[in-house]
């Protein structure tokens, strides 16, 4: 028996896109990241980049489950003493970047170093339903039809 070890030329990379509108957060971050990772193919290999790339629409319309849009918060560090910085999740989803509260729960998931930057970079998030990225045609994943809990409505 030998260990199969994917090579260069073995990786072939795909475009999905998928819909986050009323779509729980945690749960579709945890998808994302497994993707970019390529945890989900048979040639997953830890130290080589065999994941995805991922275009996510509508991510301004991301749900929270439970009081986590009022009471998650976010920080940050300025730098000088005393700079810790904090927003809501809330103020993030409702701001210029909606985006980034995406962003950050995968990130979070990614392994920290080369390697995850570099898997990071094949994210690509917009808050609303168009994508530049057509001339990859991308297939779609329909995320929310995957589970029931996957899939929340207002409230």
């Amino acid at each position: 028996m030998k260990t199969f070890s994917a090579k260069p030329a073995d990786i072939k990379n795909e475009w999905w896109v998928i819909d986050a509108e009323d779509v729980v957060l945690g749960r579709l971050a945890s998808t994302i990241a497994l993707m970019l990772r390529g945890k989900h193919k048979a040639i997953f290999t830890p130290h080589m980049d065999c994941g995805d790339h991922i275009v996510v629409i509508n991510a301004d319309k991301v749900k929270l489950t439970g009081k986590k849009r009022a009471v998650k918060t976010y920080y940050r560090h300025t730098g000088y003493p005393g700079g810790i910085k904090e927003t809501t999740a809330e103020h993030i989803l409702s701001g210029r970047f909606p985006g980034r509260v995406i962003e950050k729960a995968v990130e979070r998931m990614l392994p920290r170093g080369p390697l995850g930057r570099q898997q990071l970079g094949k994210l690509r998030v917009y808050a609303g339903a168009e994508h530049p990225h057509t001339a990859q045609t991308p297939k779609t994943l329909d995320f929310a039809a995957k589970n029931p809990k996957n899939k929340r409505q207002a409230g």
